[in-house]
C-alpha cells in the first residue's frame, strides 16, 4: 500500500492498511492510523499523530513547522484524529512552547483547499473549513462551526460552537456560538437557524437563541444590561447559558479574545512577531 516513490523514513510508524501514494514523504516521528490515504505529493512531517480513515488530497503539508518569529525549535506536535478530509495545499503548522505545544484537529472535519491552520489552533469535532481560510495562531473552532471561504481569522480567536462564518470575513474578535457572523470587522448577524434544525435542536431552543440575538445585538441596551436581561428571561435554557458564558469568557480576554487570557508573554513584545502570528 506504499508507493515505491514515497519516501518513509526510518521510525515512522505506518498502519498496515494506510496507503501512501506517489511522491509523498512521512517523517521519522510520524504514527498514521489505519484506513488513512495520502494521495499523492503530502508531506507529514515533525512529531505528527494522524488517526484513523483520514483523507489526505495532493500536496498537504502537514506538521510543519510554525510560521512564527518566536518559535525556536522546540519539540511541540500535531495530533488529528479520525475521519477527516483534508482537501490539496493544506497546510497544519505543529503547536509552540508558547502556546502549549500542541496543534489538535478533531474527528469527521473538512479543511477544504489552500486552508491554513497556523500554530496552536484547536479545531474541535464536526467542523467545516472552506477553500483559502486562514486561521492565526491559538485560534479555537468550536465544534460543528462552519467556516466559509477566504476568511480571516485573528489569532487568539474563538469561533463557537456551531457558529456560522459568512465568506470573506475578518475575524479581529471572538464569534458567538449559536450565531451567524460576516463582513470585515466581522459582526452578529443573526441565529444559525439552517444549521441548528439541520442538527435537530428544538423550535423552543432556536426561538430562545433568536430572541437573545434581538436583546443582546439589536436592542440597543448596554451590554451588561442585555445579558442580565438574557439570563432573566433565557437562562433556563443550556445553549442560552452556554452563548452567556462564551460572551464572558471573551470580556475576560483582552481585545474581544477569550484566549488571549491564556497569553504567558507580553502581548506583541515585536510587532514583527505579533504579525508573523
Amino acid at each position: 500500500m506504499i508507493h515505491p516513490t514515497a519516501i518513509i523514513e526510518k521510525g515512522a510508524q505506518i498502519a498496515d492498511d494506510a496507503e501512501i501514494g506517489p511522491h509523498c514523504h512521512v517523517g521519522p516521528r510520524v504514527s498514521i492510523g489505519a484506513g488513512t490515504v495520502l494521495l499523492s505529493g503530502v508531506s507529514i512531517r515533525g512529531r505528527t499523530t494522524v488517526g484513523r480513515k483520514n483523507v489526505f488530497h495532493p500536496y498537504c503539508v502537514i506538521g510543519g513547522d510554525p510560521q512564527d518569529l518566536k518559535y525556536r525549535g522546540e519539540d511541540s506536535e500535531t495530533v488529528i484524529g479520525d475521519g477527516n478530509t483534508f482537501r490539496e495545499c493544506v497546510t497544519v503548522n505543529k503547536g509552540t512552547d508558547v502556546g502549549g505545544g500542541r496543534t489538535a484537529i478533531g474527528d469527521h472535519c473538512m479543511i477544504m483547499a489552500c486552508a491554513h491552520v497556523a500554530h496552536d489552533s484547536i479545531i474541535e469535532d464536526s467542523c467545516i473549513i472552506a477553500n483559502a481560510t486562514l486561521l492565526g495562531g491559538h485560534v479555537t473552532v468550536e465544534k460543528h462551526a462552519i467556516v466559509s471561504g477566504q476568511v480571516c481569522v485573528s489569532h487568539f480567536c474563538t469561533i463557537g460552537q456551531h457558529a456560522f462564518i459568512g465568506g470573506a470575513s475578518a475575524l479581529n474578535q471572538d464569534a458567538p456560538p449559536f450565531m451567524i457572523s460576516r463582513d470585515v470587522p466581522s459582526k452578529v448577524v443573526g441565529v444559525n437557524t439552517v444549521g441548528l434544525r439541520r442538527r435537530g435542536f428544538p423550535l423552543e431552543t432556536i426561538n430562545a437563541l433568536r430572541e437573545c440575538n434581538r436583546i443582546l445585538w439589536r436592542s440597543g441596551d448596554p451590554k451588561p444590561e442585555a445579558m442580565a436581561r438574557v439570563e432573566q428571561e433565557f437562562g433556563a435554557v443550556p445553549e442560552v447559558q452556554v452563548l452567556l458564558g462564551a460572551l464572558r469568557a471573551s470580556d475576560q480576554g483582552r481585545l474581544g479574545r477569550a484566549r488571549e487570557a491564556s497569553r504567558t508573554t507580553p502581548v506583541a513584545p515585536d510587532p514583527e512577531a505579533d504579525l508573523m502570528e
